[in-house]
């Protein structure tokens, strides 16, 4: 637990090392999202953004952000408990917790490299692209194509479990 913990770090924390990162010429990717129910989606997007540079930070939408963008009853997991789990996984370097609706103040403070977005979007439709560009950063859209989604995953337990009974 110490080692995934260690990953975690603050936005001021992060801004200091990817500075450091940028002067021994290392590419640092920035991916972002809410992490509520990990499934494959989550870790093909994950391991396609480590391979766009050298190290991979993923930043976690805070708990008032994913409520915001997913509504009432989200996040099902609060987001330390979230960020813990991103860490954990063996292609991410370094996590951070947001709140903002966007990563924009995140690149602005970090400027990674590379920010990697999903499938779900183009290089067009990413909405922190000029963001990235102001500063001399590249965006790229990794991962598999968008068929896996948290909210899925949650319609899938609620018709199968919804029907049994605390006895059941």
């Amino acid at each position: 637990m110490r080692e995934r913990n260690r990953k975690v770090k603050t936005i001021p924390e992060m801004a200091g090392i990817a500075g450091r990162l940028r002067s021994e010429g290392r590419r640092l990717v920035l991916a972002n999202g809410c992490f509520d129910i990990i499934h494959v989606g989550h870790i093909r997007y994950l391991e396609g953004a480590r391979a766009a540079g050298d190290l991979l930070l993923v930043a976690v939408n805070g708990d008032r952000s994913v409520r915001a963008l997913k509504g009432d009853g989200r996040p099902l997991m609060p987001a330390d408990e979230r960020a813990e789990i991103v860490a954990s996984f063996g292609c991410v370097n370094y996590v951070i917790i947001f709140d903002e609706p966007t990563v924009d103040h995140v690149l602005t403070r970090i400027q990674p490299a590379v920010h990697a977005k999903g499938t779900d979007y183009t290089p067009e439709s990413v909405p922190e692209r000029e963001t990235v560009r102001s500063y001399g950063g590249e965006v790229a859209i990794v991962g598999d194509r968008k068929c896996h989604a948290t909210r899925n995953i949650i319609d899938i337990i609620v018709r199968r479990f919804s029907a049994r009974t605390c006895g059941g």
